[in-house]
Parts: structure tokens; C-alpha cells; sequence
């Protein structure tokens, strides 16, 4: 009963998803040149639609470079998307909640396996409040005698060989530079989503720019110039139009991701991080989008591939 009903939904969103005018996204990112964005978790924190978590991966030259955000589900569509650990050259954490960093320990005891040696750059936010800063949030899961999984504490040292950790975190003030090299680039900038310290990123691959909004309320106008005319700008509907409190605070809803997309105009918009309460009306949740934004607006599913 379960697998009919989850089959009845799918045909329901792709019916859906062909109603609002959207663009489907290809499930095929693999190539052996050129730059593409995988959404590896399209969900929420909620364990009801069948999609995982938060995370991105961008694809540079057929190899997963950049990882933005390891929630729930990602270890699994990270290898279903053909990932190598060894492969990358980033990974970013948005911020501190579940549905956006709870498999990354996970993925690097994956990594355990790999051969790979270097260190690998990762970038979070700073720490306010009750919420901790990746430093402190390393530590709380990989430190050998406090660590959650202090088993994984050479990841901190590079003891025995194991790629060390090289931990950014992202202070709220303008856009800093956090990574690069000779065909790529990763910027941040914090951005608000209630009391919880926030990022979001923007990877520069050659001529293609992808911007991840993350979770965020839409109110800092700096955003806009940080997602200037990118190929591909991600924003999470994580709420309908008129949502108010805790919801709010937190998030964008619809016609705030439309504003904000139709100043920044990139070339493409992709709506993820979806909740039962943002798919439960899609059409016309997207239908306020467009109100604000005229370019191509692509619908993300787990594992689907959105070119530039």
C-alpha cells in the first residue's frame, strides 16, 4: 500500500511540475567535460515525500568537486550519483541544523575508505547563540575524547594518513573568497534565517557561476548583488505564501524567492529544500515566483542534473 501510494505522488508531482511550466532537470550529470549542478537532497527535515535532505554537488569535468550541505539522506544519493570522496575540493555547510549536516560524518567515514591524503577545505558558519561554529561543531562530533565520533579524530590531526580537515568559517560582513584555485572559486556570505547563523554560497567554475541561497527569510538586499546575474541561483520554498511566526522568520516564502530572483536574474532557478506544506499547492507556489522572475524555473528532484 505504502510503494502504491509513494508511486501515485511521484506521477502527481511530474503531472504538476508539467501544469506550472516549470523545466524538468536530467538525471544524468556525468560528463566528461563542462560544469553541472546535482541535487543529491531536494527534501526537508521531515521523513514523509521520499527525497533527502539538503545537498548539492557541482560537477567540474566529469568529478564531484564542491559539496554544499550533507543532510539526511545524502551519504546514500552521494553514491548513487557516482561521487568519489576523493574528488573534492570543498565542502560547505549552510548551517547547523539536521536536514543540512547530519551525514557528513557519515561521508567522511566513507572517506576512510577512499586513498585519498589531502586535506580537504571545509566552510560553515561562526558561531551565535546556542548554535555552535564548525569549528566547535567538528569538535563536538570528531574530537577523540568528547567526539560524538571520536573514532573519526584523525580527520582533525591527519593522523595516520587520513585527509585533515581545513576548517573556514564565515562571519557575517560582506562576501569573502574562501577558496580557490586555477578553475575554481567559492565565495560566502551569511545570510538570515531567524536566530540560526546561516551561509550561502557561490562556486565560480570558469564562465558558470552557481549561487546556494540556503535557507534564509530573503530580508539582507546584499544577497541580491552576491547572486547577481549567476547561471544557476538554488532558493528553498520551504513554505507557502502567507506563512507567518517561526516559518517565516526562518524562510523565503514564494513571492519573496520571485523578487529576489527576478533582481538578481540568473540565467536559471532552481526550487528545492520542498516540505508538504510548499508542495501541497506547487502550481501556484510557483506561480508567485514567476510573478517576480521571467527566466527558466527548474523544479529539483533527488538526483536530477540542472545544466548552465
Amino acid at each position: 500500500m505504502t510503494i502504491r501510494i509513494f508511486t501515485k505522488t511521484l506521477a502527481f508531482m511530474g503531472f504538476l511540475i508539467l501544469l506550472c511550466g516549470c523545466e524538468r532537470a536530467t538525471d544524468r550529470c556525468v560528463q566528461p567535460e563542462g560544469v553541472a549542478l546535482q541535487v543529491l537532497g531536494s527534501g526537508g527535515p521531515i521523513a514523509d515525500d521520499g527525497r533527502a535532505s539538503s545537498a548539492y554537488v557541482v560537477w567540474i569535468d566529469g568529478k564531484a568537486r564542491v559539496l554544499i550541505d550533507a543532510g539526511g539522506g545524502a551519504f546514500l544519493r552521494f553514491g548513487e550519483a557516482g561521487a568519489r570522496f576523493e574528488d573534492l575540493d570543498f565542502v560547505g555547510l549552510s548551517h547547523f541544523h539536521t536536514d543540512h549536516s547530519a551525514d557528513f560524518s557519515a561521508l567522511l567515514k566513507s572517506g576512510n575508505f577512499s586513498d585519498r591524503k589531502r586535506p580537504l577545505p571545509v566552510a560553515g558558519p561562526d558561531e551565535e547563540g546556542v548554535f555552535p561554529g564548525l569549528k566547535d561543531f567538528l569538535e563536538a562530533t570528531l574530537d577523540r575524547e568528547a567526539g560524538a565520533y571520536g573514532y573519526l579524530s584523525s580527520f582533525l590531526n591527519g593522523a595516520e594518513g587520513t585527509p585533515m580537515l581545513t576548517p573556514r568559517e564565515v562571519k557575517d560582513g560582506p562576501p569573502a573568497l574562501l577558496w580557490s584555485s586555477e578553475d575554481l572559486a567559492i565565495d560566502a556570505m551569511q545570510v538570515p534565517h531567524g536566530i540560526v547563523p546561516a551561509v550561502a554560497f557561490r562556486v565560480r567554475a570558469g564562465d558558470v557561476t552557481i549561487v546556494f541561497a540556503s535557507d534564509q527569510n530573503g530580508s539582507d538586499p546584499a544577497f541580491v548583488d552576491f547572486a547577481s546575474e549567476a547561471s544557476i541561483l538554488v532558493m528553498h520554498m520551504v513554505v507557502p505564501e502567507g506563512v507567518s511566526g517561526v516559518g517565516r522568520r526562518l524562510h523565503a516564502p514564494p513571492s519573496r524567492i520571485g523578487e529576489i530572483a527576478g533582481r538578481a536574474q540568473p540565467d536559471k532557478l532552481v526550487l528545492s529544500h520542498f516540505m508538504a506544506r510548499s508542495l501541497e499547492d506547487l502550481e501556484g507556489n510557483v506561480a508567485l515566483v514567476k510573478g517576480g522572475y521571467s527566466g527558466v524555473v527548474v523544479v529539483a528532484e533527488d538526483l536530477a542534473c540542472v545544466a548552465p
